[in-house]
């Protein structure tokens, strides 16, 4: 119940403020009157907008976007490790340099058209402009349900359009000349698993023995593993198991009975107990790209004439020093000339950084160290990504005739459409269309 609290101000006349109980029993103001009646009847409207969940404070919308930010939204807002991750690096170099000292309550659409716009200015892509967009909408959302502000700043808002690029799906062909380039047999039956099962990086490199039946040839996919940075790790580290795939849905599905052989072969020849990483850490030290001819055969066997128009034999020192040529094997001659020297005591050579694991491989490590040079070594001609070989699982599937929904249900995707995506992507899909152009043009001539 409210009241009308009688006071005398500076001037010696009468003053009354509306006091009324919030909903933890606080006493608070709903303003201060010259009459009785006034006050009292800004009590009762306060209680009535409490009653009907109308429940606002003015001094809520003071506070500045920094502190709401960084003391009740992030600290309080529920999400996974690795976008927490993500947030925490997007709030801090482009959200909160421009909005931290603004008030919550007067922040307007007309910032945020501002904000975009320097965005645009500094050179930032559609997508990180689209994410932090995200990002911003997303604080006002919860900002407009604490009463932080009756206004989402956000809406109507439009930034630049994000394009929508054609994938690029690698032939098996294209597969079969990166996979020979791997020269360590664990990390090509891990390719080879990864193209087999389509399975995300996270959920491939916590893959256990136990998750496997090498009777039937089903894999269970229940768990993932992330890299987070120590900071946003709960315990400090630098690995993450969390127990639970993408989509917070298990899946299970059956890979071939050659890929099943040859893991039951592994997984004895190794002696893997049941909670084993199936793919733990290779030795840093062996290479795990092999370094040999030029891939094309027909390649001339004397480097292209350098500026005083001499030529090397490839594979030599003296064409990576004197051409100097950066193919495979003039590289891989001067990776063997620097190794025997280091091994020697030569050159005053530092150790060689190691990477700190709890077993698991990481994401970085094997992009720069195994697959981008596996990619370059086969001349693929373009850029090969590791989650390239989830999409070319889902495009042979879909090209080879299987169901839609299977696919759908072995790749772990939350809607149909994404799994469309993947339809008509390999280089021959347009064939079936281009010769019935051809027996009707032919048709017409005749």
């Amino acid at each position: 119940m409210g009241y009308a609290k009688k006071r005398i101000g500076k001037d010696g006349k009468p003053r009354y403020t509306a006091c009324y109980l919030d909903l933890r029993g606080r006493v608070r103001s709903a303003g201060t009157f010259t009459g009785k009646r006034d006050a009292d009847r800004a009590w009762q409207q306060a209680e009535v907008k409490q009653r009907e969940g109308r429940v606002g404070d003015p001094r809520r919308g003071r506070r500045t976007f920094g502190e709401y930010v960084q003391e009740t939204w992030f600290p309080n807002h529920v999400m996974e490790p690795r976008t927490r991750e993500t947030y925490r690096y997007n709030l801090d170099a482009h959200i909160l340099p421009w909005f931290t000292g603004m008030r919550m309550a007067e922040i307007m659409p007309a910032d945020v058209r501002e904000w975009v716009t320097d965005q645009s200015n500094r050179g930032l892509g559609p997508n990180v402009i689209d994410k932090n967009m995200t990002i911003l909408s997303a604080i006002f959302t919860t900002a407009l349900n604490d009463q932080m502000t009756f206004l989402h700043a956000c809406r109507g808002v439009k930034i630049p359009e994000v394009p929508k690029k054609p994938l690029q799906i690698i032939t098996p062909e294209q597969f079969d000349l990166i996979y020979g380039k791997l020269s360590d047999a664990v990390l090509q039956l891990l390719v080879e698993v990864d193209i087999e099962s389509g399975m995300r990086w996270g959920e491939l490199t916590e893959l256990r023995p136990r998750d496997l039946n090498l009777t039937t040839g089903i894999v269970t996919v229940s768990r993932a593993v992330v890299e987070l940075s120590p900071k946003d790790h709960p315990t400090g580290g630098r690995f993450l198991v969390q127990e639970y795939p993408k989509n917070k849905k298990y899946r299970r599905f059956k890979i071939s009975r050659q890929v099943v052989d040859k893991l039951q072969t592994y997984i004895q020849s190794t002696g893997l107990g049941t909670d084993d990483l199936l793919f733990p850490m290779p030795d840093q030290d062996l290479p795990a790209v092999q370094i040999g001819l030029p891939t094309e055969p027909d390649e001339p066997a004397l480097t292209e004439p350098n500026a005083k128009g001499r030529q090397y034999r490839h594979g030599t020192i003296t064409a990576y020093s004197m051409a100097p040529c950066r193919c495979q094997p003039c590289k891989g001659a001067y990776a063997a000339y620097r190794a025997k020297r280091r091994a020697a005591g030569k050159d005053n050579p530092r150790k060689r950084r190691r990477r700190d694991t709890d077993g698991h491989i990481p994401g970085d490590w094997f992009r720069k160290q195994v697959w981008h040079p596996a990619v370059e070594a086969a001349g693929i001609g373009r850029r090969v990504r590791v989650h390239d070989l989830r999409h070319a699982h889902a495009s042979w599937l879909l090209a080879g005739g299987a169901d839609l929904q299977v696919v759908k249900e072995r790749l772990g995707h939350g809607s149909i459409a994404t799994t469309q995506r993947y339809l008509h992507t390999l280089p021959t899909a347009d064939e079936t269309a281009l010769n019935a152009l051809d027996r009707i043009r032919g048709r017409s001539t005749a």
